[in-house]
């Protein structure tokens, strides 16, 4: 077992150094590293659980953008045997390992799985087996435990994370015997900061040597090292009661991409099916009319008091009356504007003007004319009712619908990860004034 100090990530526990470093880090290794994450259809706690949105993302999308953006992996895969859990690894950007009904079934193993998958992919010499339900896994731990194999030589290695819990032998129903401790002196029981406790798989990853997989059958073997995450990271999601919970955690500690969330500084957000339902309302006498949820409203003016402009945009292929928009910009007390069918055009002149970069945006859309402005800005988003074209565009999808709340959910979303980015800000500044 590696010793404490090789299974810490840092003096603090948080990552040593930039989250993202290149394969180019180590040149001269030149085995082949696939990250693959098992997820079959047939989930029996939860229905289709790997492609379930967790905080506006597939719960699967987590751990391939913490994968992708690693740029430790020479491929990144998903073994399914699921058409729906295919296309969301797709759009995510993993390739398909299309598993044989043989190792699908319910009694199937994971090592079965995965000694398919290498046998199908010779090339690759050390695989890393992803858990789709860690969803606050981050660059930084896939490539510290990686590191752990490539330049200390171990051969396999797995995330683990500490508990301060008492353990006792379990007594079956009927039975005249009675339960005893199994880690602990109730003669001298140690309070929670005079024990160091212990370490206790958290599931998030497993990094093996491929003859470990091939010729031993195993998963974990060899000189076997672990890799310790905070309890912040370990999330596991098993049963239905699980998910508030870990929306909750993931909101606070999940991995949302290379860029920094508190440069947001303006936001841009269609008006039709996403402040509104989409639909016009006319007057006996012709007066064109929308319907705005007191919900939305709110949401733009917690945004502008964080000095985040927010300018609405009407559409010329569903354009509203100027009356109209000059009421909505009154009410909203912001900029409305008007784009053409290609709003990537209009809105990145808006954002060169403003001398901002697309990372200091965020983007609401609905629809396939908004897939580009939602790739490229930093924080982006589509109402509950979009279509598929634009939710795999979008780094989060609301619970709530078009002009039923999306906006103020979204608007949440936005300050939730700048207030996250400011207290990093304060911890960095405190950790370095203690030099």
């Amino acid at each position: 077992m590696a010793s404490r100090k090789r299974a810490l990530q840092g003096d603090n526990g948080e990552p040593n150094g930039p989250l993202s470093v290149s394969k180019q880090s180590r040149p001269d290794d030149k085995r082949h590293v696939a990250a693959v994450i098992l997820a079959r259809g047939g989930s029996k706690g939860i229905p289709l659980k790997n492609i379930k949105m967790l905080a506006g993302v597939p719960l699967i999308g987590w751990v391939l953008r913490a994968a992708v953006d690693s740029n430790m992996f020479d491929s990144v895969w998903v073994s399914t045997d699921h058409d729906e859990i295919e296309k969301v690894a797709k759009a995510w950007g993993a390739k398909v390992h299309r598993r044989s009904p043989e190792v699908s079934k319910d009694s199937s193993t994971s090592l079965e799985t995965i000694q398919e998958f290498i046998r199908l992919n010779p090339e690759v010499d050390v695989m890393c087996n992803i858990q789709a339900t860690s969803p606050c896994l981050h660059p930084f731990h896939l490539k510290e435990a990686l590191e752990m194999i490539t330049e200390h030589g171990y051969d396999s290695v797995f995330s683990v994370v500490r508990r301060h819990q008492f353990r006792w032998q379990e007594v079956k129903k009927g039975s005249d015997d009675f339960t005893k401790p199994l880690n602990l002196d109730p003669a001298d029981r140690p309070r929670r900061q005079d024990w160091d406790g212990e370490l206790c798989e958290n599931g998030s990853f497993y990094f093996t040597k491929k003859d470990l997989i091939m010729k031993g059958g195993l998963l974990q073997g060899g000189k076997v090292g672990y890799y310790e995450m905070l309890p912040k990271y370990s999330v596991d999601i098993d049963v239905d009661i699980d998910w508030p919970v870990a929306e909750q955690r993931v909101l606070r500690y999940g991995y949302f991409g290379p860029e920094t969330p508190e440069v947001v500084r303006v936001m841009f957000c269609n008006v039709s099916g996403c402040l509104t339902e989409g639909r016009i309302f006319l007057s006996v006498s012709g007066e064109e009319m929308v319907s705005i949820n007191t919900r939305d409203t709110v949401g733009i003016r917690k945004l502008q008091r964080e000095e985040v402009e927010v300018v609405l945009l009407t559409s010329s292929l569903d354009p509203v009356a100027q009356s109209l928009a000059d009421k909505l910009a009154k009410r909203m007390g912001c900029q409305v504007v008007q784009v053409g069918g290609k709003p990537l055009e209009d809105v990145e002149k808006m954002v060169e003007q403003r001398g901002l970069k697309w990372k200091d945006v965020a983007y609401m859309g609905n629809d396939e004319p908004d897939v580009k402005c939602l790739n490229l800005a930093g924080l982006s988003a589509v109402p509950g009712d979009a279509p598929v074209v634009a939710i795999n565009a979008a780094k989060y999808t609301c619970h709530s619908l078009g002009g039923k709340g999306a906006m103020r959910e979204f608007a949440e979303h936005i300050l939730l990860q700048k207030q996250k980015a400011k207290s990093q800000m304060e911890q960095d500044r405190i950790d370095r004034s203690s030099f």
